[in-house]
């Protein structure tokens, strides 16, 4: 039934502003709409992001948002990095830490939050 509709991704934030400076100024996406200052949408690719206000914002504690990167993602990580993008480091299985980046299972994996503690990826090859 929905295999040929779009889906957007939906981020809660507690501030706005705060986040626009870092969507657009760090991440680069281009605004698209604002919604009465209440949600920013941003084109990513073909894909639209929802930045919404919300009281909830930073409860999520699993990835919100995936970008696949392929042979880009060193320069990325290291583009971001330059920008003050901390990246986290986990302990998972069949993966090794190389500098920023998860290695392992034919993949390249690397975690970064938002202000608001939003769990972003990057992911490459």
């Amino acid at each position: 039934m929905l295999e040929h509709s779009n889906a957007t991704a939906n981020l809660a934030v507690k501030d706005l502003e705060r986040a626009k400076a870092f969507y657009v100024g760090t991440l680069g996406l281009k605004q698209v709409d604002d919604m009465g200052g209440e949600l920013i949408v941003y084109k990513s690719g073909d894909t639209l992001i929802n930045v919404y206000h919300s009281q909830f914002a930073g409860t999520n504690k699993a990835t919100a948002v995936t970008w696949e990167v392929g042979d880009q993602i060193e320069p990325m990580v290291k583009s971001l990095r330059s920008k003050g993008v901390t990246f986290e480091h986990y302990d998972m299985p069949g993966l090794s830490l190389e500098g920023d980046i998860h290695v392992g299972h034919g993949m390249k994996v690397a975690w970064f939050k938002d202000p608001d503690g939003n769990i972003l990826n990057l992911v490459g090859k």
